[in-house]
């Protein structure tokens, strides 16, 4: 007669791999998460340059840029008389799912401002990303 012998990983050997992966996620997660909210103040970065952009475009074909009342609405209509498309193409929204806020003249004569409230969804706290930073 042949003895049977199982192989396998008994419950303790499997409750110390999970507490060591655990251990590890606990000591490597703390440094990637804020990683997270860097990356989407570049998106926000990025936004606010498309968005730019696009007032540009507004201001050429018009020869004038929006005003703070019209807002970015007016960049999501259709322009017939120039070229038939909107100037951009979804709405100026910001990672957090915020619109972003336009104010023309801005802080800047002849300029307009562009800001995003950031993570914590409040304008002017330290968060918040805007046209006139350069970071």
């Amino acid at each position: 007669m042949r003895k049977r012998t199982c192989s396998g990983f008994t419950l303790i050997e499997l409750m110390v791999v999970v507490i060591i992966i655990a251990a590890l996620a606990a000591m490597v997660l703390p440094h990637v998460m804020p990683a997270g909210d860097e990356a989407k103040k570049k998106i926000a970065r990025g936004g606010i340059a498309n968005v730019a952009v696009a007032l540009k475009l507004y201001r050429l074909n018009h020869g004038k840029y929006p005003s703070s009342s019209e807002g970015l609405d007016v960049l999501m209509k259709a322009d017939p008389k120039y070229n038939n498309e909107a100037y951009l193409e979804r709405d100026p929204i910001d990672p957090w799912g915020n619109a972003y806020v336009y104010k023309y003249p801005g802080s800047r004569p002849g300029r307009f401002d562009i800001s995003s409230a950031g993570p914590d969804g409040e304008m002017g706290s330290d968060d918040d990303v805007n046209s006139w930073d350069k970071q």
